[in-house]
């Protein structure tokens, strides 16, 4: 019975999916082929998708990750239905709302108003109800006048803008966006997170997108697809640092740099049942927002990556005077230390850091490029550089937090990365003192008076 409610709450079922492209190398062989039949093949299978299994339960929201033609847009498409798959099987449970390209689904001959009601007909609504939403529509649009103007005199923004208010109010069960949102203005990208947001509450999202905060950001599990096959699935965040790896790896082979070292490990996960030791003493001295701070430790890290000059052999948050900080409140300065170790000789290193939550959205950071470039610091094999990082610590909601550290040689558009470490330093806020936001800010002052 367990497994039977289980298996009803699939709403998005992919088998061993494939999809195949029949390949000519000239079109007079496509008329060869029509005569000869299944008897001879004048073409060559391309095969944009092979062998993609993975499923997608009512109201989970997840991502899909790859470089271009890496496939991702041929399996929305059929997750959609406007492609067939070639092998495999496709189940969908549930109505489907996608925004997959520009434009899709519209008529550039009609007016925006026209295509409204073509969009939401073919996805399931009565004239009746289209009507009825039809302001709703416009004004999530907001393109004003122009909804009266052919689509093809629309720029891109307009289109997304006016395709993805259809889907918006269509009452989907599962929406399909693919990288749509790339385009459009910064406000109305705002309005389309408060929607998708509200969304998620209810439904099923797949999520396509090159922006890997966002794919962290609002999703709880993703799919790295490459060269038309499926590379790995699990959590966002452990899926998109991967991939964000493979990227630099590439992209330094690419460039012709074959020195790239990557270390993967299995991915760090905090124990949350373990209770910090010092909780009672600190409880009775009155502490809020404890920030417990735990030491940095190269055998349990997350995924390393880098050319290997340099390495980052301690991470470690200091008070002012330098000494070690073992627990925290939030407010305070504080100074986070990156001590590198030399491989070989290097001239102008860049190190940095970035802070992230649990589900790997990056919450703030830096590098030291901009305050050291008129007067970059470099060495030989074997001396040490120190990066020290001094800001005032946030108020943090309780949860775990860890940081990200990284040096680079070169500048900040064309440098190396010699090691970066992704979870190197681990801390944990212990009790909830704010319920907003992602961080909280210490307040110098807060004044309520009437004018006179």
């Amino acid at each position: 019975m367990c497994s039977d409610r289980v298996d009803s709450e699939v709403v998005i079922d992919v088998r061993g999916v494939g999809k195949s492209y029949h390949m000519y190398e000239r079109p007079s062989h496509r008329l060869w082929q029509a005569l000869a039949g299944k008897r001879k093949s004048f073409y060559k299978d391309f095969w944009a998708l092979r062998d993609v299994t993975f499923s997608v339960r009512r109201g989970q929201t997840v991502g899909i990750v790859g470089r271009n033609g890496s496939g991702k847009s041929t399996l929305l498409q059929m997750i959609a239905g406007t492609l067939n798959p070639t092998e495999g099987s496709i189940s969908v449970n549930g109505r489907v709302a996608a925004l997959l390209e520009l434009g899709s689904g519209f008529n550039p001959e009609f007016t925006g108003r026209e295509n409204v009601f073509l969009n939401a007909a073919i996805l399931g609504l009565t004239r009746a109800q289209i009507e009825q939403r039809l302001d709703n529509i416009l004004a999530f649009a907001d393109i004003g006048e122009f909804i009266d103007q052919p689509v093809r005199s629309y720029s891109s923004g307009m289109a997304v803008r006016l395709a993805f208010a259809v889907i918006a109010h269509v009452d989907a069960d599962i929406l399909i966006i693919d990288e749509a949102l790339a385009v459009g203005d910064a406000f109305f990208s705002q309005k389309c997170m408060r929607f998708l947001r509200e969304f998620q509450k209810n439904g099923t999202l797949l999520f396509v997108s090159h922006d890997a905060a966002a794919v962290t950001n609002l999703c709880e599990n993703a799919v790295w697809l490459q060269n038309g096959r499926m590379r790995l699935s699990g959590t966002s965040q452990e899926v998109v640092e991967a991939y964000m790896t493979e990227q630099h790896v590439v992209g330094r082979r690419e460039a012709g740099n074959d020195n790239v070292v990557v270390s993967r490990k299995a991915p760090r996960r905090a124990d949350a049942s373990a209770a910090d030791f010092r909780q009672q003493a600190l409880r009775e001295e009155g502490i809020c927002n404890r920030i417990a701070l735990f030491e940095f430790d190269p055998d349990n890290v997350g995924q390393e990556f880098g050319a290997q000059g340099a390495r980052i052999v301690d991470v470690r948050l200091l008070d002012t005077d330098g000494h070690p900080l073992p627990v925290l409140e939030g407010g305070e300065l504080v100074r986070l230390q990156i001590r590198v170790s030399l491989e070989q000789a290097l001239d102008s290193l860049i190190i940095g850091f970035y802070v992230k939550d649990r589900l790997g959205q990056r919450l703030f950071g830096d590098n030291s490029y901009f305050a050291c470039k008129d007067a970059p610091v470099g060495g030989r094999p074997g001396d040490v550089v120190v990066g020290s990082f001094l800001f005032r610590m946030p108020v943090m909601p309780s949860g775990s937090y860890m940081i990200d550290a990284a040096v680079a040689s070169g500048d900040q558009h064309d440098h190396t990365q010699q090691h970066w470490i992704h979870d190197a330093l681990e801390f944990r806020a212990m009790d909830e003192t704010m319920r907003f936001g992602l961080l909280g800010l210490p307040m110098l002052a807060i004044e309520v008076s009437k004018e006179q």
